[in-house]
């Protein structure tokens, strides 16, 4: 369908970046602008995705004589575009604000995920090319929100308003324990506590209540494109193939890249501390509420 061909420009963005930052990383060894170039490729997707037909107009085909702008998009893709442009900004400026960021990448320097890989051409050059697909997969849902033309799009309504809400609350939940962990760490490098993990806050109801909230935070914005997916401008079964963006992220978050090696390494440095077998016992290690099953 013509609606899916619209994709194809933004999945060659995604591609094109990565590719390019392989071949510059590649040799030096380098991975410390990895996830950084992975929140670029966020918002350059979104932006070649949203206005690639009328930079072909006015570029290619000559047939515009200016970009129209922003006012001009359906409400509903504004505010899907919005929620993925924050979020992708909030990590790229919470990357760049970690603790010693720059020197570590001018220096090649340390981001143990990488350790054995970046030495490893082929297999790093895998890993660039998996954020691509990453990148694609999981701003999915605003790449079709933004194929489809404006005039196209439902007006919005209360289920939209309760998923505005849910991406809100999830990224203020998200926000709230990556900062209450950097106050804690502060807290301890300044010697007013001698706690060896943080129990406090959000971590106190989730051992990983971060994670939760990124999860949270793309259901919500899956939930604001839903209302235009589901309508008849696509096949049957596109809003179920665009639930693999929370899904997706969840799966990475919990059973691949995220709380996997922390737990164990939790367990490396903690494990038989009276006090940290307490936490595990009594806190989630991810979903704050429901049962057990659902971590």
């Amino acid at each position: 369908m013509a609606v899916f061909s619209r994709l194809v420009p933004t999945a060659l963005t995604s591609y094109l970046l990565q590719t390019v930052a392989a071949a510059i990383f590649i040799p030096l060894q380098n991975e410390m602008f990895y996830d950084l170039v992975g929140c670029l490729g966020f918002l350059s997707s979104t932006f070649v995705s949203l206005y690639f037909p009328f930079l072909k107009s006015k570029f290619v085909d000559g047939t515009l004589d200016a970009l129209p702008s922003l006012l001009s998009f359906a409400p509903r893709q504004l505010l899907g575009n919005a929620a993925l442009v924050i979020w992708s900004l909030r990590l790229g400026s919470f990357l760049a604000m970690a603790p010693n960021f720059l020197q570590r990448a001018i220096k090649a320097g340390g981001d143990s995920r990488f350790d054995e890989v970046k030495t490893q051409p082929g297999l790093f050059a895998f890993y660039w090319f998996a954020q691509a697909t990453w990148v694609f997969l999981v701003g999915l849902p605003v790449y079709l929100l933004n194929a489809l033309p404006p005039a196209l799009h439902p007006a919005l309504g209360p289920t939209d308003i309760l998923a505005t809400a849910l991406f809100a609350g999830s990224f203020l939940f998200e926000v709230t324990a990556d900062q209450q962990k950097t106050a804690w760490r502060r807290a301890k490098e300044a010697k007013q506590h001698d706690e060896k993990f943080i129990t406090r806050g959000l971590w106190s109801v989730s051992r990983h209540p971060n994670y939760v909230g990124e999860v949270g935070t793309w259901i919500g914005i899956w939930a604001i494109s839903a209302g235009s997916i589901k309508t008849h401008q696509y096949p049957l079964g596109t809003l179920a193939l665009t639930a693999l963006s929370p899904l997706f992220t969840w799966f990475l978050l919990r059973k691949v890249s995220g709380v996997p090696p922390l737990e164990k390494t939790g367990d490396k440095h903690f494990g038989g501390d009276p006090k940290w077998e307490e936490y595990k016992r009594t806190v989630p290690v991810f979903w704050p509420w429901g049962p057990t099953a659902w971590e």
